[in-house]
């Protein structure tokens, strides 16, 4: 076996182990648990000075506190609309909740009559999922002194909750203190909170506020290893992922037998839950100091998310406020990109799980951004993404494929060492080490661009599978959602036969469409560019690989098998003109006339 075809096989049979490792061996890391977290122990009229304290449970009833009673399941309250460019929904006048929510501008499939995607719901729908915001007690107040979960509030001023028009919710505990609370938002997914206190008692109180994003019982997830879903929080410098899974387990024990996990923020961080497209974070003033708090209530299995902000102390006549803002809505990147650099929400970009090779994922998309908004398709996006990643390689492909054509300019030189050294190895080596370094020829750089391939390979997959840009986005004709698989089939002859698909569970892999066929084929010609080589066991390999790629990514999006195919078009055509340039005319249908004569003998034999 010369060094030529050593060089190839080991290239693609590096590709090969290192797709199949990374698809079935290696998730991302399992967020850890910081076991010296400090705890937050003070309860209600026990909290130090400028320390947070604890807010009562979300749910309700099941995890209302004593002093807090839940309303009865029938009990109703009046509801304030929302309304925006973006989004549909309401906010309850019980508790204040953000509880129901709607996006206006994505349908949950591609059915033209399907409903529009759901990100909130009340507590009285089959998964509640809502934001609410209050006042912690400190010092001689009690639950019932603040508005919490279950509070009843009326609406002060405004009618409907849109861009132009916030809306302000009143309530007097009727004990000297009377809160306001005004909800504005934006044309896109920002909503901003501000909680005031009124202090008539005649003495100074203290309390705190907090923002409570709860999940009632798992949601359904992807549950895909390259994805995460759950929770997600920035502490400072520290970027954090929880899974679900993981919470009940969680170390510190908070009130009411809640598991939890708190951390200190000191000046910059969000915390909230994301899903493969859609986040709810709630967002303190950048620089603010608070509590990060991940919990899971188990008795009512609620999963939960809290800022809590430090106490304050309100004179006697006087009042005080805070500000906080709250994330609802869709992962788009020029959106959170816009919150992070006009609003300052500090690294709020990284909300999207971009994954381990981020300083390619992040580019990557970029790029692709750019091109999407000056083209207008994605689908030509993306080949036009892949012709720059080739322009980016070609210097290193131009040395590589050179010296692939001297390679084969030297096979006679190296026939006659092979001849000359006989059986003796480590004299052929010597041999042949010689002749490259005097032809100033690197045996190994044909590997060189499959390797580089891979991790961008990666990236790309990453991209298309967790950015929402890349949801519902059509190409040509049948392709009409780059981030799904290719929907054609050739078991209804790619929909000339009047029949659907039928589903064929763990078969389905069987029912390839035309974009895996395409990558087959051309995975093949490429192959196509070199002569077969001589010995069987390679011979049967070569020819085996293009097909078991073609099965073994048939499934996956078909942006990411658009590119596959671009990317060996490209570099059939980089290899042919590169080989030629230097004398080497590859014959190209001679290989494929010569391997299928070379496989009728074997059949005869």
């Amino acid at each position: 076996m010369d060094d030529q075809n050593k060089n190839l096989i080991l290239a693609t049979a590096l590709s090969f182990i290192v797709i199949l490792a990374w698809f079935i061996l290696f998730p991302p890391e399992e967020p850890v648990v910081d076991p010296n977290a400090p705890a937050v122990t003070q309860t209600a009229g026990t909290a130090a000075p400028g320390q947070a304290v604890t807010p009562p449970a979300a749910g309700a009833p099941a995890a209302a506190t004593a002093a807090e009673p839940a309303p009865s399941p029938a009990a109703t309250a009046p509801r304030v609309a929302i309304e925006t460019p973006r989004l549909a929904g309401a906010l309850s006048l019980l508790g204040g909740r953000i509880d129901t929510l709607s996006l206006s501008d994505y349908n949950e499939t591609l059915e033209p009559d399907s409903g529009k995607v759901s990100l909130l719901s009340p507590v009285s729908a089959e998964k509640p999922y809502y934001a609410l915001y209050g006042w912690a007690p400190a010092g001689d107040l009690g639950y019932e002194d603040v508005p919490g979960a279950n509070t009843l509030w009326t609406l002060e001023r405004g009618e409907t909750l849109t861009p132009d028009s916030p809306v302000t919710l009143k309530w007097d505990n009727g004990k000297g203190l009377t809160f306001r609370r005004t909800v504005a938002v934006d044309e896109n997914y920002l909503f901003t909170v501000t909680q005031s206190v009124e202090n008539a008692t005649g003495a100074p109180v203290r309390m705190a506020p907090y923002g409570i994003v709860a999940r009632h019982g798992e949601p359904e997830t992807a549950g895909f290893y390259v994805l995460h879903e759950g929770v997600v929080r920035q502490s400072d410098k520290e970027l954090e992922e929880i899974k679900y899974k993981d919470m009940p387990d969680m170390d510190f024990v908070d009130r009411e037998a809640a598991r939890a996990e708190v951390v200190q923020v000191e000046a910059n961080g969000w915390i909230g839950f994301t899903d493969k497209y859609w986040m709810t974070t709630l967002i303190p003033s950048p620089g603010q100091a608070f509590t990060s708090v991940v919990k899971y209530v188990s008795g009512a299995d609620i999963y939960q998310v809290e800022t809590r902000l430090p106490v304050i102390e309100v004179a006697a006549g006087g009042s005080a406020q805070t500000e906080t803002m709250l994330f609802a809505g869709a992962k788009e990147w020029e959106t959170i990109r816009h919150y992070q650099n006009d609003t300052g929400i500090f690294r709020f970009i990284d909300s999207i799980d971009w994954g381990i090779f981020f300083f390619l994922t992040k580019p990557i998309f970029s790029m692709l951004h750019w091109l999407h908004g000056f083209i207008g398709n994605m689908g030509w996006s993306i080949i036009a993404l892949t012709f720059v990643i080739k322009a980016v390689l070609f210097p290193l492909a131009y040395k590589s494929y050179s010296s692939m054509a001297k390679m084969k300019e030297l096979q006679p030189r190296m026939e006659k060492l092979k001849e000359e050294a006989g059986g003796d190895r480590q004299k052929l080596q010597q041999a042949m080490m010689e002749l490259y370094k005097k032809e100033k020829v690197n045996p190994a750089s044909g590997c060189l661009p499959i390797l580089l391939q891979i991790p961008i390979f990666f990236s790309l997959y990453k991209v298309i599978f967790v950015t929402i840009e890349l949801r519902q986005a059509a190409w040509i004709g049948w392709i009409q959602d780059l981030s799904a698989p290719d929907p054609s089939s050739i078991i209804n002859l790619f929909g000339l036969l009047p029949y659907a698909v039928p589903d064929l569970g763990a078969f389905q892999l069987i029912s390839l469409g035309v974009l895996p066929i395409l990558l087959g084929i051309s995975m093949y010609l490429q192959q196509k560019l070199n002569p077969a080589p001589t010995d069987p066991a390679q011979a049967m390999v070569f020819a085996w690989m293009p097909w078991v790629f073609m099965f073994m990514l048939g499934k996956f999006a078909s942006g990411l098998v658009l590119y596959w195919i671009a990317n060996n078009t490209i570099t059939f055509t980089q290899q042919y003109l590169i080989m030629r340039s230097h004398g080497f005319k590859p014959d190209v249908f001679g290989n494929i006339r010569s391997s299928f004569r070379k496989k009728s003998k074997s059949d005869k034999k």
